[in-house]
């Protein structure tokens, strides 16, 4: 199965997409994981990722592809989830043109549907572990009680003007994509709101029922 989750900041790409991993056997991509990764590894890739991102740059669409690309080949080109790619009409293009060519097209696309004033709430009670990347919710997802409350961090991306600027950007900038990928794809819209159980559910339920399917 090769899937994409789609959505908003706080819309739950991130968790839904590792209990989808989890539950079936699928490897879950994330550009930031991505990233981190090559730039860890120290892959001509990587070293490349680190200059633009030390001098304050976006990373381009063609480095971002080529990294996604190393992935996807790696893994046969089967069995995965995205979480937050495509971001841009070029990179929904060039997913949807490198599948294709591999002859592994994505089954489906699901966007997470939530109003944006939960995205605000959710978005800024989210806090994180900077010593393993770990992203926790203070009302739904709580961190462990072994991790020191003074260890986490509210990022100044996670404030609500920077989160409202955020949606703000989202939507003017990735929420295009949505055509590009409803015109090739199945794309099914879902209720992010809910327990996280109660979305995962969503998800499968759509999915399967458009593959015939008990389960993904």
């Amino acid at each position: 199965m090769r899937l994409a989750l789609f959505g908003p900041p706080g819309a739950g790409k991130g968790t839904q997409a590792k209990r989808l991993a989890r539950a079936h056997g699928l490897t879950h991509l994330s550009t930031g994981d991505l990233f981190r990764a090559a730039i860890r590894d120290q892959t001509p890739l990587g070293r490349q990722v680190e200059d633009l991102l030390q001098a304050g740059s976006l990373v381009p669409d063609d480095v971002t592809n080529d990294i996604v690309a190393d992935r996807l080949a790696a893994l046969g080109h089967g069995g995965f989830v995205l979480d937050g790619f495509p971001r841009t009409v070029a990179q929904a293009e060039w997913l949807l043109a490198y599948l294709a060519q591999a002859d592994a097209p994505l089954d489906a696309v699901v966007s997470l549907q939530v109003p944006e004033e939960d995205l605000v709430q959710r978005l800024s009670r989210r806090r994180t572990d900077p010593e393993t990347d770990a992203i926790y919710h203070l009302d739904f997802n709580p961190p462990p009680g072994d991790v020191p409350a003074d260890r986490l961090v509210h990022r100044p991306d996670d404030q609500p003007d920077a989160i409202r600027h955020r949606l703000g950007v989202y939507h003017g900038e990735t929420a295009p994509v949505e055509a590009t990928l409803r015109a090739h794809t199945r794309y099914f819209e879902v209720d992010g709101t809910g327990s996280l159980d109660q979305v995962q559910e969503r998800i499968e339920q759509a999915v399967a029922t458009e593959r015939g399917l008990t389960g993904i």
